[in-house]
């Protein structure tokens, strides 16, 4: 089908700028290196219309006045929960910026200006000029093309108009010029790469009701005969909108499976779909899965466990994680209703990630498509998936929040889901903790966690109270009495309501047939 087509524009990585300038996560020396390349991409990409999106006096995203003028009035009503599943606003309820699409939506109005995009009338000016010009440019190129060339050259001429206002930002032209060059194009790998290309659109300005309806028509296109490139590369755009909207189980496989054949580097750079993956993965994947597929995925050690090259050579060839830590051996603990106190792991071949640079293990397309790898340290991370699994919880907290600091705080895709990931991790690392034992003390078990008794029992109670954790807490004898589902009582209820629902249908047929034998007598 030929090679893929339009992966250049929109560049991804200059929302993430957007997002660290006007995000109060980001340190000063982020935001003004954010600054910096946002700075210069405008001027060289000649991007008038987002200049004006963003810095604007009046209607600027990275201002206080055009980031509240621009966001609707919150609603009071309850939503309507009898809704039809097929709702695009009920498929996304899980995120609050569907509400408020921009280039910022995430951070809900929270923005920093500490930092901030000065407006130069100057030089919108001179971006406006320059735009005109190159326009006047594709518009002789496409009325050249109708006199003197075929139908072909007609699309390559319309393409460039495409291109163009991705380039420079302008959303709405972009979307109703590459609407116009898919109904005109009649090959199906060009239609894919433009429907690929509008859905980086929609995330380059977080307009998830885009990205969804964009990403349903380009799977049809994909399943209709699209060759395996396009079919793996929407894949990874399939899972990194399933993250954005917080279904990380579903998420999951799709970007984990994306690891070992990721060309998509006009998303995401390589470094960062590990990261995604192995959130997903850690907070959704069920124990078992989670080892093989996170814990000992060659592709995740590559980049977590290795100290050298020679070593993520050799995890990229499949061998499996060395020390204790590999065993696949659930915590074990007293089944005697007695206190119990946790078992403290066994030691483990802690790995040693450093901070390295993922362009050579990451295969990809042109290197004018794919987003620069940046260096990342990948220690919090690693710590946080081992930790969890070997059972070190003292660490797994500290790990936690780390990662929360480091990554959840930072990426503009995960940042609007942040609180909610670290509270399924704590009650993760509560409910493996817990379903080893029939009785377990608030201080040891406190102590495990690295956290004070009163906290624990804060932490604890919503989840108790939700029946999102089976048990409850006894502070006058200060321990935590778990309740496990009994399996043959479970059975055995199920029994009698599928023989109830059986029994009825019996009689039931009877009455049919009783009548239908009176009838022939």
């Amino acid at each position: 089908m030929g090679e893929p087509q339009y992966m250049t524009y929109p560049r991804l990585p200059l929302a993430q700028s957007v997002f660290t300038i006007a995000s109060p996560s980001a340190d000063s020396e982020a935001k003004h290196s954010a600054l910096t390349a946002l700075q210069h991409d405008i001027r060289e990409l000649k991007m008038a219309p987002l200049y004006a999106y963003l810095a604007h006096p009046h209607t600027g995203k990275l201002n206080a006045t055009g980031e509240s003028g621009s966001a609707p009035a919150p609603s009071t009503a309850r939503p309507n929960t009898n809704a039809s599943a097929s709702s695009p606003l009920h498929l996304l309820r899980r995120t609050s910026s569907i509400n408020a699409p921009g280039i910022v939506g995430v951070l809900g109005g929270k923005t920093d200006t500490s930092v901030s995009l000065p407006w130069d009338e100057a030089l919108y000016n001179e971006l406006k000029a320059d735009n005109e010009k190159e326009l006047e440019a594709i518009q002789k190129d496409e009325d050249d093309a109708a006199e003197r060339a075929g139908e072909t050259e007609l699309q390559s001429a319309q393409a460039k108009r495409a291109e163009f206002y991705a380039r420079i930002g302008d959303k709405d032209k972009a979307l109703e010029e590459f609407e116009k060059l898919l109904e005109k194009t009649g090959i199906l790998g060009s239609k894919i790469d433009i429907m690929l290309a509008i859905i980086r659109i929609g995330l380059f300005f977080d307009d998830k009701l885009l990205v969804k309806k964009s990403v349903e028509r380009a799977a049809i296109l994909v399943e209709s005969g699209g060759d395996w490139d396009r079919r793996n590369r929407l894949k990874a755009y399939q899972g990194l909108h399933l993250l954005t909207i917080r279904a990380h189980n579903l998420a999951a496989p799709l970007l984990l499976d994306s690891l070992s054949t990721f060309t998509s580097t006009e998303l995401c750079p390589y470094s960062s779909l590990v990261v995604y993956a192995t959130l997903a993965g850690a907070v959704s994947l069920p124990r078992r899965d989670f080892k093989s597929k996170v814990v000992d995925a060659p592709e995740i050690r590559a980049v977590f466990g290795a100290d050298s090259n020679e070593d993520r050579l050799s995890a990229l060839g499949g061998s499996a994680s060395a020390g204790p830590g590999g065993q696949d051996e659930d915590m074990t603990g007293g089944d005697d209703g007695t206190t119990s106190k946790p078992s403290k792991p066994a030691a483990t071949a802690t790995p040693k990630p450093t901070a390295v640079n993922l362009t050579a293990l990451a295969s990809g397309s042109d290197a004018t498509t794919s987003t620069p790898e940046p260096a990342l340290d990948f220690t919090p991370l690693a710590t946080l998936t081992t930790s969890l699994y070997t059972g070190d919880y003292a660490h797994f907290f500290t790990a936690l929040s780390a990662v929360e600091t480091s990554f959840l705080a930072q990426d503009r895709y995960l940042y609007e889901h942040k609180a909610w990931f670290v509270r399924e991790m704590r009650l993760r690392a509560y409910t493996q903790l817990l379903q080893s034992y029939k009785v377990v003390g608030l201080e040891s078990m406190a102590a495990s966690f690295g956290v004070s008794v009163e906290w624990l029992d804060r932490d604890l109670a919503p989840f108790i109270a939700s029946q999102r954790l089976q048990g409850k807490v006894d502070r006058v004898k200060g321990v935590i009495e778990t309740a496990r589902s009994d399996g043959k009582n479970r059975q055995y209820n199920d029994v009698v309501r599928q023989g109830d629902q059986l029994i009825t249908k019996l009689q039931k047929y009877g009455q049919v047939v009783r009548l239908r034998g009176s009838e022939r007598s």
